[in-house]
């Protein structure tokens, strides 16, 4: 059982002038027992007082004694109970944790008054704790990224994701997603920036759509025929994507949602439709080149992840900060955000508890029974005997008091 030297020494200290006290009483009572013997009147009630307060202190004195050793090294019953009774009271303590502690009502009370989520919010809104977390939380990152190994990567790949993955029907799943996406119409930025990017290179790259579409002219038409075709062809492509463009509702947008409306509820019940997507997984999983292209996209992003993340100026990081104080002011704000988050925590911490709560309380238990006897006893002595002195005191006090009682009705009768 390790400890602080420095602190042991001084409840050491504090323990013996307890002790010191307690012992002190006693023997002013036995003195005054003795220096009163065989009297009388007031005098008679002096040592009838001292008498009872010796008597007291004995008996406390046995009983706080008996908690740590036997009392004169006498081995009396029921006495050094810690030493040989310190399992039991480990098991005891596990019950009391347990049944006072780790209750869901208890947990969730206890978090409620403490108001994690409201001081996190408040925490957050420094701009100083934000970037620190920040910190933190990209040199975990940067440290698991650079702890995993491409080969481990590579094995989880072959072993577990692609197996689990040809086994899995892909089709109702990619149908209910593309469904849900149409639904909202996430697709629509998507669709907006392909627009502008085939915009943008037909207005750049008149030269090569030219050649592009040149080439499939018949060769038998005269030059000037075909050049003006071409550059007729050019301009419609741009006004026709410059006209999707600007219309939200134009009829090519419409039927675009109206085919991925299709493809969606064929990818869920046309068995057909499903069965060539599965056909198109297996011909993709087989291909050799899979997995290396996948892992040099990955080595990649990794790389470029990592350089992000160790950069302490970089947008990544301050970003990070941005958004991190932005949430707080929000959880200061928002009072229905805030009480979900917090039933969020307490749902997890029950979780926890209700979970973890054996393992967690047994660890007392077992603390308990790697203790030596006497060294246990005398590491709690140091804890909690200055207190219990107070016990020899008190009886020392309370022992007299009572014999002066004793002592007045015994004369009355």
């Amino acid at each position: 059982m390790a400890g602080d030297p420095a602190a042991d020494a001084e409840r050491l200290s504090r323990l013996r002038q307890m002790k010191g006290v307690a012992l002190g009483l006693l023997a002013f009572a036995a003195v005054v027992y003795v220096l009163t013997l065989d009297q009388d009147g007031v005098l008679g009630f002096v040592n009838a007082g001292a008498e009872a307060s010796m008597v007291g202190a004995m008996a406390d004195w046995f009983a706080v004694t008996a908690l740590f050793r036997h009392p004169l090294g006498l081995p009396v019953p029921h006495t050094a109970l810690v030493p040989r009774k310190k399992d039991e009271l480990g098991r005891s303590l596990e019950e009391f944790f347990a049944e006072n502690f780790l209750q869901e009502q208890v947990v969730r009370d206890r978090l409620a008054a403490a108001g994690v989520v409201r001081r996190l919010a408040t925490w957050l809104d420094d701009r100083g704790h934000a970037d620190r977390v920040a910190a933190e939380g990209a040199t975990v990152v940067a440290m698991g990224l650079r702890r995993l190994r491409d080969d481990d990567v590579e094995q989880v790949v072959r072993e577990v994701i692609l197996p689990r993955f040809a086994e899995e029907p892909v089709a109702p799943l990619a149908g209910a997603f593309l469904a849900e996406v149409v639904r909202d119409g996430s697709h629509h930025g998507l669709v907006d920036l392909v627009l502008e990017e085939a915009h943008d290179w037909l207005v750049q790259h008149e030269d090569e759509f030219t050649d592009v579409v040149a080439s499939r002219a018949p060769w038998w038409a005269p030059e000037r025929v075909n050049s003006a075709v071409v550059g007729r062809l050019h301009l419609e492509a741009i006004r026709w994507v410059a006209e999707i463009r600007r219309d939200p509702r134009h009829q090519a947008r419409e039927a675009l949602d109206s085919f991925l409306r299709q493809l969606s509820d064929d990818l869920q019940h046309d068995p057909d439709t499903q069965e060539r997507t599965e056909t198109l997984k297996r011909r993709l999983l087989g291909q050799p080149q899979l997995v290396r292209t996948g892992m040099a996209l990955w080595a990649s992003l990794r790389t470029g992840l990592l350089g992000a993340l160790d950069d302490e100026t970089g947008p990544l990081r301050r970003r990070a900060g941005d958004e991190l104080v932005a949430f707080g002011q929000r959880l200061q704000r928002d009072d229905d955000l805030r009480e979900r988050l917090e039933g969020r925590a307490a749902d997890l911490v029950v979780f926890a508890v209700e979970r973890y709560g054996q393992e967690l309380t047994s660890v007392i238990t077992a603390t308990i029974e790697r203790w030596d006897g006497h060294e246990a006893a005398r590491r709690i002595e140091l804890h909690v005997g200055r207190d219990l002195q107070f016990i020899r005191i008190n009886g020392t006090i309370v022992g007299g008091l009572v014999g002066v009682v004793i002592h007045a009705v015994t004369l009355v009768l």
